[in-house]
């Protein structure tokens, strides 16, 4: 799916209190919507809407002393700022890389859009998944 015109680079972002502040250096790679149980609980939502991005691309400005992340045993590691609780990204356990930002978590438009729908298998009962006409994935999407 096409993105918005591009947006001026760096993307910025923060949390809630503005206590944690960001900068996304690349324009996001993709961006989708999860679905599975882990997402739902961790936002409070039906789907957690994120941008994949560059591998290095990211940098936090202010607030690094609280930046917390929960870091399960089979996935990714959640960030989140500890003072307010605003969800930030994803970091990668291989890399230790921040890779993917919270659409939410951005100031501005990040210029990229949904394209796809992951662990459809999980989805809230209580919100059905619209009829977007994105791809819909079971499980994770195969990786390309």
């Amino acid at each position: 799916m096409a993105s918005d015109p591009r947006p001026e680079l760096p993307l910025t972002g923060g949390c809630l209190c503005g206590e944690v502040r960001f900068e996304v250096d690349d324009p996001p790679l993709s961006a989708s919507y999860c679905h599975c149980t882990r997402c739902q609980r961790r936002t409070g939502t039906a789907a957690s809407a994120q941008a994949r991005i560059t591998p290095g691309s990211f940098r936090i400005t202010a607030g690094e002393e609280l930046v917390g992340a929960w870091e399960p045993p089979d996935g990714f590691a959640k960030l989140f700022c500890t003072g307010c609780g605003a969800a930030l990204g994803s970091r990668d356990p291989a890399s230790g890389e921040v890779s993917s930002v919270r659409l939410g978590a951005f100031d501005a438009d990040p210029g990229v859009r949904p394209s796809y729908r992951q662990y459809v298998a999980y989805a809230a009962a209580w919100e059905p998944i619209p009829e977007d006409g994105l791809p819909r994935y079971p499980e994770a999407r195969p990786a390309s």
